[in-house]
């Protein structure tokens, strides 16, 4: 059995955005990535990790720095999104380990500035194959009629919300949590572990060893 498939990491982005529509020229783009590392067979969150990314075509709002704490100043001291995508496979082996997300948000914001800056997809090919909705999951344990968000869904499971909602790795350490919930359950899905991808593994492609990598 792949060791991986043993690992899940759990995911949660903040992205640029604004209270309204962005500004002329500017996209959502990842400044933060999240990721608590679950081991399922123990049961256990076994690590907590974040990265910070340096936007290119936006700028992070004052709106953004209420909801995410997250400043201009300290994401340009983050690294490219490239080089997170690489840090994601070369060091937490996104493209071999399932991983999950709370809702389908972070998966396709991967996907579509994977797709907009021509970096590899750091999680393997179809992009849904490795990936777990945990909200869905979620919903469909405690049979609920609409899906919740996170902080709610901590509420029905009586955990408690650690850190700072929308900070990217508080999310995705409360995230953890909630799927441990779910397996103790006997709700959590198996997701299979993917071949790493190729194209996520350039020649030439090496890591970044700057602050923004680190972990905690």
């Amino acid at each position: 059995m792949n060791p991986e498939a043993a690992l899940l990491n759990v995911i949660d982005v903040e992205a640029t955005c604004w209270n309204g529509q962005p500004p002329p020229g500017s996209v959502n783009e990842v400044i933060e990535i999240g990721l608590t590392v679950v081991d399922l067979s123990a049961r256990l969150r076994v690590s907590r990790h974040r990265i910070l990314v340096r936007p290119t075509r936006s700028k992070v709002s004052e709106f953004c720095t209420e909801l995410t704490g997250l400043t201009q100043a300290e994401v340009d001291r983050g690294v490219s999104f490239a080089e997170a995508c690489r840090i994601l496979v070369e060091e937490y082996g996104a493209g071999v380990r399932p991983w999950a997300s709370w809702g389908e948000y972070d998966r396709r914001q991967f996907a579509r500035q994977s797709q907009a800056d021509g970096v590899a997809y750091p999680f393997g090919y179809p992009t849904e194959r490795t990936h777990t909705n945990a909200k869905a999951v979620f919903a469909e344990a405690y049979e609920l009629r609409r899906k919740p968000g996170m902080d709610q869904a901590l509420q029905i499971a009586g955990l408690p919300l650690e850190g700072r909602h929308h900070r990217g790795e508080d999310d995705a350490w409360n995230i953890a949590a909630l799927v441990l919930d779910l397996i103790r359950r006997g709700a959590w899905p198996v997701t299979p572990a993917a071949a790493p991808p190729s194209a996520a593994r350039e020649p030439g492609n090496h890591l970044s060893s700057g602050p923004a990598a680190d972990t905690v």
